[in-house]
Order: C-alpha cells, then sequence, then structure tokens
C-alpha cells in the first residue's frame, strides 16, 4: 500500500510499538495522548510487568510470547540498559498438575519448546524457593524462561524512540471526535479544537476505549485490578534466584508477582481476576479495605514473611477487557479508515516487541498468523474469558 498519514489515539504500549513500527515502514505517523507520558493511569505503566511462556494449551500465544522474549533480548542490547529481566517464574498448586490444568499444560509446552522447566515438588520448593509455604503448596514448575520487564522504563524507552524515528508526537492533547465524512473517518478532533486530518486513525486509547467510542462498550469493558508494593522486613529471601516471577495456583486465586524489583526493592502482588467495572478516571479507582484483607489472608497461606510486612503503594490497574480476553486489532468494518487496537485484557505489554507488527499490517492490510484470534468480532459477548491463566468466577 502506499505510505500515507496515520493519526494514533493514545501512546501506551499498543500506540507507541505502532507508532515505532509504521514509522519505520515509512508512514507519517502523528501520536496524540493527554500526557503525561508515561500516563500515570495507562495500564502499561508501572514499575514491572510479567513476561512468560506460560499460556496453558493456547499454542498461539505460547509461540507468541516465544519471539517476544527474543524480541526482549534484542532490545536489552540495543537500548543499552536491562528492561527485560530473566530470572525465570515459577507456578505452583497446593495440589498434584493434572492434564487439562493451566499449569500442567503451560509445563507440557514449555518442555515442547526447549525451555527446559523444573518440576517441583514440596521438598524442592522448600529447598529452592524458602519463602513459599511448602506445606500448602505441594506441586509445580519453575520455567527459566521468563521474566519481568520494567513497564514504566520500556514505554520512556519507546516513546523517545519513535521521537527519533520522526514521529510526531503531541503530548498533552485528548481525543475529543472524529473528523467524519459519510462512514469515512478522516481524522481527529481534539479536546481544544486542533483538527487533524489522516488517510487512518488507529485508537489504541487502552481502558478509555469504551468511552471515548460509546458504541463499543458493549465488547471492551474498563476492569480494575488490585496491585500492592510490599517491603519486606528481609529482603534477601525475595531476591533472584530464590524468588522469581510467581503464579500462585493462579487460575483459582488470581494471584502473581515478582521478586524484589531492582531500584524500588519492594515486592510487588496483583491480581490477574475478575476486578471492578469503573472509568478510568473515575475517584473509586483505590485499592479498596476488602482487596487489602483478600491480600493478607492470600499472603497468610503463601508468603508467611510477608504477612506484616508494610504495603508501601497501591493502585488500581485498569484493564481494557474484552470479553474472551483476546486482543483487539481489527479494521472498523463500518468505518473506513478507523483501526481499532486495544483490548490488552492485562496481558499484552509482554507482547511488545511484536504488538507494534501486528498493528502495522493490520493498518496497512497485510495478513499476519494471529490475526483470526484478534479479529473484528463483536459477536463475542459475555463468553467465558478464554485467557487460561486468570482467574474467573
Amino acid at each position: 500500500m502506499s505510505r500515507g498519514t496515520v493519526i494514533i489515539v493514545g501512546a501506551g504500549i499498543f500506540g507507541v510499538s505502532a507508532a515505532v513500527e509504521l514509522r519505520k515502514r515509512g508512514h507519517r505517523v502523528q501520536l496524540l495522548d493527554p500526557g503525561p507520558l508515561p500516563h500515570p493511569l495507562a495500564e502499561s505503566t508501572d514499575i514491572s510487568k510479567a513476561v512468560r511462556m506460560d499460556y496453558g494449551a493456547d499454542d498461539d500465544y505460547t509461540t507468541m510470547a516465544e519471539g517476544s522474549i527474543k524480541g526482549w533480548r534484542r532490545w536489552n542490547n540495543e537500548f543499552g540498559e536491562t528492561l527485560y529481566h530473566e530470572p525465570g517464574v515459577m507456578f505452583l498448586l497446593p495440589c498434584p498438575m493434572e492434564p487439562g490444568g493451566y499449569e500442567y499444560e503451560s509445563y507440557r509446552r514449555a518442555l515442547e519448546h526447549g525451555c527446559n522447566p523444573v518440576r517441583l515438588n514440596a521438598d524442592e520448593i522448600r529447598r529452592r524457593f524458602p519463602a513459599w509455604n511448602a506445606n500448602h503448596y505441594i506441586d509445580g514448575y519453575y520455567n527459566p524462561v521468563g521474566g519481568f520487564v520494567e513497564s514504566g522504563k520500556v514505554v520512556s524507552r519507546l516513546i523517545a524512540r519513535a521521537k527519533t524515528l520522526g514521529v510526531e508526537l503531541h503530548e498533552g492533547k485528548t481525543f475529543e471526535h472524529f473528523i467524519e465524512d459519510g462512514s469515512r473517518i478522516g481524522g481527529v478532533v481534539t479536546r481544544d479544537g486542533s483538527r487533524c486530518e489522516s488517510d487512518t486513525v488507529v485508537v489504541a486509547a487502552g481502558s478509555w476505549t469504551p468511552h471515548v467510542m460509546p458504541w463499543m462498550a458493549h465488547v471492551f469493558r474498563s476492569s480494575g485490578m488490585p496491585v500492592f508494593h510490599l517491603k519486606p522486613a528481609d529482603p534477601g529471601l525475595f531476591e533472584p534466584p530464590r524468588f522469581v516471577g510467581f503464579g500462585a495456583d493462579i487460575t483459582v486465586t488470581g494471584y502473581y508477582g515478582f521478586p524484589l524489583h531492582p531500584e524500588s526493592k519492594v515486592v510487588k502482588i496483583a491480581n490477574h481476576g475478575v476486578g471492578r467495572q469503573m472509568h478510568p478516571e473515575a475517584p473509586e479507582r483505590v485499592v479498596t479495605a476488602a482487596e487489602t484483607d483478600q491480600l493478607r489472608e492470600f499472603l497468610g497461606y503463601t508468603f508467611p514473611a510477608l504477612v506484616g510486612a508494610p504495603i508501601v503503594y497501591t493502585r488500581v490497574c485498569l484493564y481494557c477487557d474484552t470479553w474472551d480476553g483476546h486482543f483487539w486489532i481489527a479494521p472498523d468494518p463500518n468505518r473506513d479508515g478507523l483501526v481499532v487496537a486495544t483490548g490488552g485484557s492485562g496481558h499484552a505489554l509482554k507482547f511488545a516487541p511484536i504488538l507494534g507488527g501486528f498493528i502495522a499490517d493490520t493498518v496497512e492490510g497485510a495478513p499476519y498468523p494471529y490475526a483470526h484470534k484478534f479479529r473484528w468480532r463483536p459477536e463475542v459477548q459475555r463468553v467465558r474469558n478464554e485467557e487460561e491463566s486468570r482467574y474467573k468466577e
């Protein structure tokens, strides 16, 4: 296709990765965001996000994650700093792993992909990972391939790269409405009245999507998940290799977390669950006393050394959820010139090194291997979330 002008609404991980890739392909790219960047309320903004190949029986995500991890290693070299840390990840259960279960199927695929995962029984958990309560957790595995990225830094570095490549960054510009000519979208108008015309508009607005595009509120919802940063009394107990990124019976509890952060020296634990629906700027976007009590209960039977640890920071991470848990990267069939790229559903940032390519291919009308999964699919409503690691009521 001819190289044209693309406006991207939103500079989170979908938007900025797309901006970089489209600019590399020769498009003129304008990236709009209310700012500041990284946006403090964006899903992609935090000290860390998990990177894992462990997706149960879902071979698409497993293969995607394998390719993305190679990209993270490459980005570490290109950026000249360690944004992706790879101490491994582990997934434990209070019962034996069984075929069909998330942990068993993830373990099996880790073997098939040559990751050399290590099966763990209670004795091995107690010996290698002493912070865990091995009286409760008796089975699982450690995968040496995986870890976490310093996600806020990643967005910052990608913003800088985009500007270096010639992306026109309009920080402080808030989307107001589209420029429409019949069914054709020809650009956007911002809240301050600025008129920005383009050949294509990519909406990558994250959890704001169902609010800026209310006709899509039936396929997206903004779901808030509690995040906690704890200060352990014995930091060494939570440093790799004695402690790594984890899922703790995650399909039942929703809890996952990270080793001691290399800079802030906190242990981050969050919930990958049902969440609470809310507007991304709503005043109720705060962690509740009930959510804190639930965390303390979880710590009591999982990490005894953290039971009394002070919680030094909390936030509500707002997912842009799709009903099936898959991303939404597709042209709008009813609005020529509009592409929607969002629906991270709590697990998109790990794919940042390949995500921009998917969006750029969609803008250009080119095929890519996972387009079937992320297609336009308004018929998918109120179905069970298919992302296997996620806790579901």
